[in-house]
C-alpha cells in the first residue's frame, strides 16, 4: 500500500514537471514585449547626431533633436518627430544639406521619407523647396511626386516632382512650369 501511494505521488510530480516543461514557450520576441505597449517606441533618444561612412569618409550625417525607434514592429522605422538636418557628402567633401520638419527613416529599406518644410541647399547654392521628399541611402537617390520649387543661379522652376542623385549632377524638375530666360 505504501509502495503504491508513493508510487502514485511519483507519477503525479512527473506529470506537473512534464506539463510545466512543455507549456513554457522560448520566445524572446514576446518577452521584450512585456511591459511595451504596441503603440509605444521600444526607445527614445535625444541629440542624434548619427554619420554613414563608406570606406572610412562620411557619405551623410543625420542630426536630430529626438528620435523614437520603433524597432518592434514589423516593418521596423525610427522617427524624427522634431525635425532632422541631413547633410550629404559627395567624392569632393562638399556638403549639400537636406532639412526637413519631422522625418521617418525606413530600416530594412533604408529609405528616409523627409516631410513638412522640406528645403535642400547645395554646396554650389542651389535650393529646392518641397513638402516631402525621399532619400534611398541604399540607391543614393532624392526623389518625390510632389510639388517642387528649384531656384539656382538666375531661374526659378516650378514642377510637380523632382530626381536626383546624391551630388545633384543629374538634378531633374518633373512637369516643369516657370520663368525661364531664353537668349536669341
Amino acid at each position: 500500500m505504501k509502495n503504491n501511494s508513493l508510487h502514485i505521488i511519483k507519477n503525479g510530480v512527473i506529470a506537473f514537471a512534464m506539463t510545466l516543461f512543455f507549456s513554457c514557450n522560448n520566445n524572446f520576441k514576446e518577452v521584450n514585449k512585456i511591459g511595451v505597449s504596441a503603440n509605444e517606441p521600444q526607445g527614445v533618444a535625444e541629440n542624434i547626431n548619427a554619420k554613414r561612412t563608406d570606406s572610412g569618409r562620411v557619405v551623410a550625417n543625420l542630426i536630430s533633436k529626438k528620435m523614437l525607434d520603433y524597432g518592434n514592429r514589423k516593418f521596423s522605422y525610427s522617427e524624427f518627430p522634431e525635425g532632422v538636418k541631413l547633410h550629404i557628402y559627395d567624392e569632393n567633401n562638399h556638403k549639400n544639406t537636406i532639412v526637413a520638419d519631422y522625418a521617418i527613416l525606413y530600416a530594412e529599406t533604408d529609405v528616409i521619407d523627409l516631410q513638412g518644410n522640406v528645403l535642400i541647399s547645395t554646396f554650389d547654392k542651389d535650393t529646392l523647396y518641397a513638402e516631402q521628399l525621399y532619400f534611398d541611402q541604399n540607391k543614393e537617390w532624392l526623389f518625390t511626386n510632389s510639388p517642387v520649387t528649384y531656384k539656382s543661379d538666375g531661374y526659378i522652376t516650378h514642377g510637380s516632382g523632382f530626381d536626383s542623385d546624391r551630388n545633384f549632377t543629374k538634378a531633374e524638375v518633373l512637369k516643369v512650369s516657370g520663368t525661364f530666360l531664353v537668349s536669341d
